[in-house]
């Protein structure tokens, strides 16, 4: 609890900033709709970055950077905070209102005008912690997600809003509250969640299950045609394609050849990333990438890169590579430096050969 002495610092604080607005803002020491009076000053709440897009119902919001989201107190002198810590709430406006973080001279009633409520009998549009306190002009927003779509309002977009909901410290200054401008976002619309487990992926990666790609649906007809021949995922399709690509092919079956190029041309953008593994056969051993492409072959203790392989008959790189996709679960992944020895060979042999290919470019 405050003591008499805090009360009194936080007083001269507040009547510091009521007086350098007087001269600035003659017109605007004037009673609200709650009978206070609404004394503007330099202070404003704001967002600290643009929030990642697009959102969706139940996936909490966070900043364009993927990290929580701040709220910031700003003024001309940024080293000027109230002596005290400010509790804030996070608010659902309608997209339609009219300020922004360039236009920011909305009044304390109608930025309340524009706050939207959850529909009839539905949850609060948001939950979780939307009640934040700023420590030094700062604050982190904890857990909040929207627990409805924005296509059921006229503008089908929200914004997140900010409010000062109190400033701790005595009461002696109640009808005098100090003004500080809301934060707002810019507008966005928020989808429902069902629509992110359907959507496709772009890039897709490796891990990712086959129907993200294009012209295959979700339990569709060419999705469990694939599965059932233990086709799961991008990898999975990439694996065959470059092993047998018209066993691949015939499974998709009806597939036209227009969605067949699609779905060939998106599973091709696919995030290889850098890992290699390692085959053992017979007398010999093989160095893949995820696709099963080859990248490197030792054949009785005799390495070949990719440029020497013409000198190896075709039937037998293909039996090698067909054997190590027929055993993927045998393969062991390449510790990282035996990836650099492989990465610095190749790239030698790349830029002293002419033609030299990049296995891991080949699609």
């Amino acid at each position: 609890m405050a003591s008499e002495k805090d009360n009194e610092a936080l007083e001269n604080f507040l009547r510091t900033q009521i007086l350098n607005c007087i001269p600035k803002y003659p017109l605007d020491l004037a009673l609200d709709r709650n009978g206070e009076y609404e004394v503007p000053t330099d202070f404003k709440l704001r967002f600290n970055q643009r929030l990642s897009l697009p959102i969706f119902t139940g996936n909490k919001i966070v900043d364009i950077h993927n990290n929580p989201l701040q709220i910031i107190l700003d003024s001309h002198d940024h080293h000027q905070y109230p002596p005290y810590s400010i509790g804030v709430e996070i608010l659902v406006l309608d997209g339609d209102f009219p300020g922004s973080s360039h236009n920011d001279t909305w009044s304390k009633d109608e930025f309340a005008r524009y706050i939207k409520k959850e529909r009839t009998e539905k949850r609060p549009l948001i939950t979780g912690e939307s009640k934040v306190t700023l420590w030094n002009g700062v604050g982190v927003v904890g857990d909040i997600k929207f627990t409805d779509n924005s296509s059921w309002i006229r503008s089908r977009r929200f914004r997140l809003g900010a409010r000062v909901v109190q400033i701790q410290g005595g009461n002696s200054l109640q009808n005098m509250m100090l003004r500080i401008r809301e934060a707002v976002t810019e507008p966005f619309v928020v989808k429902e969640h069902r629509i992110e487990l359907y959507k496709k992926h772009h890039p897709p990666t490796l891990e990712d299950e086959v129907w993200r790609l294009d012209k295959i649906g979700k339990r569709g007809v060419f999705y469990q045609k694939l599965a059932s021949e233990g086709i799961h995922t991008v990898q999975d399709f990439l694996k065959l394609f470059m092993v047998d690509s018209s066993k691949l092919r015939e499974i998709m079956g009806a597939m036209s050849d227009r969605m067949w190029e699609a779905t060939l041309k998106h599973a091709k953008t696919c995030v290889m990333g850098t890992k290699l593994y390692r085959f053992h056969g017979d007398n010999y051993i093989l160095t893949l990438n995820p696709i099963c492409q080859l990248v490197k072959i030792e054949i009785n203790g005799q390495i070949y890169l990719e440029c020497d392989f013409e000198r190896i008959q075709g039937a037998h790189i293909q039996r090698f590579v067909k054997d190590a996709y027929a055993n993927w679960n045998c393969v062991e992944e390449v510790d990282s430096e035996a990836q650099n020895t492989v990465q610095l060979i190749t790239n030698k042999v790349s830029s002293n050969e002419e033609g030299g290919g990049n296995a891991r470019n080949g699609l």
